[in-house]
């Protein structure tokens, strides 16, 4: 099989990460093991929104909208919603849409914006995301990242969308980011939502506390789609940010419970998560706690676009689609199990 041939910053690396080598490719990590952290909160209850997409035809069963809620307790380096990480709004410049009107740089109020400048026009250090320059783009070359919706307000968007989700036997899938973040919100979106008889699928990576998601989400949910990136403890640190204690705690958590089916995915990032080492280890894993279905989620590297137009550094970079050869390749370890089409 072809290696990777990933792209990796090499100046102005993050603060405590090393250089190591996987496959021949530079991966940068975590410097030294550490313990759990606690969990970061948002400093607002008010969760934002990055898109609520109608017509979503992959994100589980049947004709569905998906909620992406803003903020993650994860820092995947190859996020594919990148945009979705930050609980807080966020300015994204799309230079593909930018019509070179330069009412962007006019209006804003911190002379933040300057369309010679590159690789980015905005200046981060001076932009106060107030969203001005949004505003009043005549395009979408500047465009806000997060919206609030109440509750009932969100209700009202998907309860359009039911006669199709009746047809078609779909509903609405909670999405990110990580919703579970804000237990107290979904609680009160799912009771309406269940009360007009809407299907819930929630799309997790798993890294939540488990009293609130059993008190205020999961009596609302019909399916659950849980990440599993890297079983070794380490690995999922380095290159999430995250010891996976708590994640497979909650699995097998959610297994005990047995009310809500519960279907595994793995996402394949080249060189860090395809590997036969850890690919393998996953498998086991799952049949020994008694699961016989998985998802195998292929790499996706239109993420890489979205974090240069937010001005975000990666330390990973794979800008190819995953050839048929390499998904055969990482199925074959799943024999044992059955793959969902996701």
């Amino acid at each position: 099989m072809r290696e990777p041939s990933s792209t990796f910053l090499t100046n102005n690396q993050p603060s405590g990460l090393t250089e190591c080598r996987v496959g021949g490719s530079l991966i940068l990590g975590s410097a030294r093991r550490e313990g759990v952290k606690p969990m970061a909160r948002p400093r607002h209850a008010k969760p934002l929104i990055v898109d609520v997409k109608r017509n979503a035809l992959d994100d589980g069963p049947g004709i569905r909208t998906t909620i992406f809620f803003k903020g993650c307790p994860l820092s995947c380096v190859w996020c594919q919603n990148p945009e979705a990480i930050s609980p807080y709004s966020e300015i994204m410049f799309s230079p593909g849409d930018c019509i070179a009107c330069r009412t962007c740089m006019q209006v804003c109020p911190q002379g933040a914006i300057d369309l010679d400048r590159h690789p980015s026009p905005i200046n981060r250090a001076l932009c106060q995301r107030c969203g001005t320059c949004a505003d009043n783009c005549p395009g979408l070359g500047m465009r806000r990242v997060g919206k609030y919706y109440s509750p009932d307000e969100l209700l009202e968007v998907v309860a359009k969308d039911i006669p199709f989700y009746r047809n078609s036997g779909g509903g609405v899938t909670l999405s990110g980011g990580e919703a579970t973040l804000y237990p107290r919100y979904l609680e009160s979106f799912l009771r309406g939502a269940k009360s007009l008889g809407i299907h819930i699928a929630l799309e997790t990576s798993g890294y939540y506390y488990q009293q609130e998601f059993q008190r205020s989400v999961l009596p609302y949910l019909d399916l659950i789609y849980f990440d599993v990136k890297i079983l070794d403890s380490y690995l999922h640190r380095k290159y999430t940010g995250r010891s996976n204690q708590l994640i497979l705690s909650n699995l097998r958590a959610l297994l005990e419970y047995g009310r809500v089916p519960v279907l595994p995915r793995v996402p394949l990032v080249p060189g860090i998560t395809d590997t036969p080492e850890n690919l393998r280890v996953i498998a086991e894993f799952l049949k020994d706690i008694g699961l016989k279905k998985v998802a195998l989620l292929p790499y996706n590297p239109m993420w890489v676009a979205k974090a240069d137009n937010l001005s975000k550094k990666t330390a990973y970079r794979y800008e190819q689609w995953m050839t048929p050869e390499q998904k055969s390749r990482c199925a074959s370890y799943f024999s044992d199990l059955t793959l969902e089409k996701f």
